[in-house]
This record gives C-alpha cells, structure tokens and sequence, in this order.
C-alpha cells in the first residue's frame, strides 16, 4: 500500500493527495510539515488547492482521537488502514467544514475508495458517512471522566494531559491542548545587518503581504496570510523564518561583537545565524550539529543572510570537551534535542507518537549536553539551556539537577534580556506556552560561571 500512496500522491485530486499523505505519515513516521511541503513542491500544487490540502492533512491529524471518538458507532468490525484514514478524512470535512456539503464529502469519500479498493469497500464507506449523517456524531460532553473528557475533545493522550494538568492546572492544560489544534503563525526575524524592521514591513507590503511587529522580540515581525519564503525580502537575506519564541534563547546569551560563541545543537541554524547577526557579524561562532548533512542548511542560510563568522562542525556534542580546551567560550548556547511538546501544532503527529518513557531517555542526553558546556565555558560566561517542550523533567528538573550538581553555576534573571508582560519567568526561567502570545512552546533558562 505505501508505493501506491507515494505513486498517487497528487493526481489533481486534493482528498486523494491529503489521504496519501496521512497514510505516508503513519506508515513511515514522517514528519507532517516536511511531508505536506514537499508534496507541494514536488507536484507544484496549485496556489487555490494549497490551502485546501493543508487544512485536510492538519485539521485530519490535529483532531484524530476526536475524530476517532465520532466514528467508533458506527463502525462494525476491522477497517483497513487507509480505509479507516479515509474515514476520518471525511468526518472532519463534515464536522468541521461548514463550507464544504455533507453530500460532497460523502460523494468523494466513495469515489475515492472505489479507485483504490474495490466495490465492497467503496460501499462500506458509504453506509457509515450516510449512517453518520442521518444520526449525527455523539457528545463529547456525555464522557462524565474530566481528564478522558479533555483528551478526547482536543485529541491528545490521556498521559500527557494529566501530565499537564499535574504541572500547569487544569485551566492552562486544556488551553494548551486547544491551542495546540490551531494554525500556527507566520513570523519572522529581519536581519539588522542589512536592513530594518520597518523597511521590511514596507517591502512586504509591496510584494502584498501585511506584516506588523512581533509581539515580544524587537526584530520580529508577523503576518496573518502569505508565504514568506517566497518573497524577494527573503532571498535577498533581509529575513530569516523563525517563530518569536525561538528567538528567545539568543537574546538570553547576551552576546557582543568579538565574543567566541559555542552553539551545540546548531540545526537548522535559526538560533546560529541570529547569534551572529547579534554580534554584528565580529567575533567567532562555533556551530556543530550531531548530522553532517544538516550543516549545509546552516551554510546556505548564513550565505544568503551575508553572515562570515560561522564555523561549522559536525558530530557528538557530548564529546566536544576533547575538540576544545577547557573554558574556550564567553557564551555558549544548548538548544538541547527534546521531546518538542511545545510545537503540537506544527507537528500534530507529535503527541500520538511519543510515549512516557521517551520523556525520560531524553533528560539523560540533555544533562550530559550541559555538562560538556560546563567544561567549555569561561568564568563568567553564560550557558544558555533551552528547549522546544513544555515538560517539567526536560526544563524545570534538568536545571535543577544541573545547579545541584555544578554548584558555582547559578542563575541569571531573564527579565534584564526579555522583559515582556507576556512572558513567565519564575525562579529565572522562562516557560511560553502556546497560548501565552500565539507563539511556539519553549523554555528557556541562562546559568552564569562564577
């Protein structure tokens, strides 16, 4: 079935492609957003059917237990995989949708199941979404559990929302989980080197996009609709792709031109480039990354952003204590590998395919990543620990551990870098969840050698 997914990817047909893609999603653990974006460039999707086709495959993945939850009725005995892909494929459109006629849905869903199954399966298909039609889907609100009814209304594990629950409270956990169920923003960072945030503004403007300020980094902007990366301001290297929050662990480094910076965990060279941007382009910026593959990324971006500090390296960054000499860096970035449970949204299948346990091997890596830094930092210089996730074990409790271990490493306050009513720093770190201001979920938190 997956060579006839990937040969039937785009045959003009966006339910088709959006079914190709969800079934390539699960059978090979691939990445939505690399998955959608490839597809559209590979078969040149037409602008019109663009929108379509990410509202499918997000809207599909973002809501499957729920979707799941409408479909278990009426459903009477084993569903293929696909078939039951096409299914929820289907109920979204007819749940969700309101744009879109029930008896369009139905209509495609059938025609689809007939050109890659055979009658009995196309009729199938038809009983249940007409069956569901003529009934309507049960209530959420009927589920009298508070943590099963949360998880199934946003369509995330029972574990991790009592996960969240535990950690932020009840109110704040179904606020994320929702959140999480949203388009993400379009935001931006402008490369002062060449240029402005308000030159910026209005050269988008000329191109049709309505861009404005970012909510809390001074060099961010944010647009509502409109594909940057197709913009003469971004060829040009006049701005870099990199949601606000991301951005957040670069002005936490406090870096200065002629500094000799470490980043460890460099790709794809958002938080790389920007730190050389920071520091006027003057000083050294050291890059490695575990995949010598990902280096290339990190080079063209600094090419096309006019950037000549970086140096590049591949391999282990646990090991770097035997590339440099002790205390070589005034700065030194671990934007450590993670669980990502702050970034749901651009990556839905994120919450279906991670497990408790991989919670815990990853805090291994993380630790040992902060001790390599320990080694390599100089006497009051600054580490910066960050993370794309929101879990307590891979923030709160990696610093801690840290602290405790390194007892003269102590805490730098976050808010003389990143003052914003937005923000919440407790105890120096800083934890954004996605609702705090539409952004990605991150932490972040600065230790200072003494």
């Amino acid at each position: 079935m997956i060579n006839k997914t990937k040969k039937k990817i785009w045959n003009g047909n966006v339910r088709d492609a959006a079914l190709s893609i969800l079934m390539e999603i699960n059978d090979n653990q691939a990445y939505s957003n690399l998955l959608l974006n490839r597809t559209i460039k590979k078969y040149a999707i037409d602008p019109k059917d663009r929108g379509l086709l990410t509202e499918l495959t997000y809207g599909t993945l973002q809501h499957r237990m729920t979707l799941d939850f409408y479909l278990e009725p009426f459903v009477k005995g084993k569903l293929d995989a696909w078939v039951r892909e096409l299914l929820r494929l289907s109920i979204y459109q007819i749940v969700y949708l309101t744009k879109i006629p029930p008896h369009a849905v139905v209509h495609e869903a059938v025609e689809i199941a007939k050109r890659r199954g055979h009658k009995g399966i196309s009729s199938t298909v038809n009983g249940i979404l007409r069956s569901v039609l003529r009934k309507g889907v049960r209530s959420i609100e009927d589920i009298k559990d508070d943590i099963e009814r949360i998880s199934i209304e946003t369509s995330h594990p029972i574990w991790l929302i009592k996960r969240w629950v535990e950690q932020f409270g009840k109110e704040e956990a179904l606020a994320m989980a929702h959140e999480n169920n949203h388009p993400a923003r379009m935001t931006a960072r402008v490369n002062l080197l060449k240029t402005t945030v308000d030159d910026v503004v209005k050269e988008l403007a000329k191109e049709g996009i309505d861009a404005t300020r970012g909510e809390v980094v001074p060099e961010s902007i944010q647009t509502a609709s409109g594909s940057l990366a197709n913009t003469a301001a971004f060829a040009n290297g006049l701005l870099t792709i990199q949601d606000e929050s991301s951005m957040l662990p670069v002005i936490a480094l406090d870096v200065k031109p002629d500094m000799k910076v470490l980043d460890m965990c460099a790709a794809p060279g958002g938080k790389t480039t920007f730190i050389a941007e920071k520091m006027n382009n003057q000083g050294e910026v050291y890059a490695h990354d575990l995949h010598e593959h990902k280096l290339k990324l990190i080079e063209s971006n600094a090419n096309r952003l006019g950037i000549e500090s970086i140096r590049l390296s591949s391999g282990d960054s646990r090991q770097l204590g035997t590339i440099y000499e002790p205390s070589s860096f005034d700065r030194i970035l671990v934007d450590a590998p993670c669980s990502g449970l702050g970034v749901i949204r651009r990556k839905p299948e994120i919450k279906y395919n991670k497990t408790e346990q991989d919670l815990e091997n990853l805090t291994k890596i993380q630790e040992e990543l902060l001790d390599t830094a320990y080694g390599l930092v100089k006497e009051d210089g600054i580490i910066v620990y960050s993370t794309c996730t929101v879990e307590y074990s891979e923030n709160a409790g990696v610093v801690h551990n840290f602290l405790e271990k390194h007892t003269d490493m102590t805490t730098v306050p976050l808010d003389s870098f990143v003052n914003n009513e937005s923000l919440a720093i407790k105890d120096n770190m800083l934890q954004v969840l996605p609702q705090h201001f539409g952004s990605d979920g991150f932490f972040v938190t600065a230790f200072r050698k003494k």
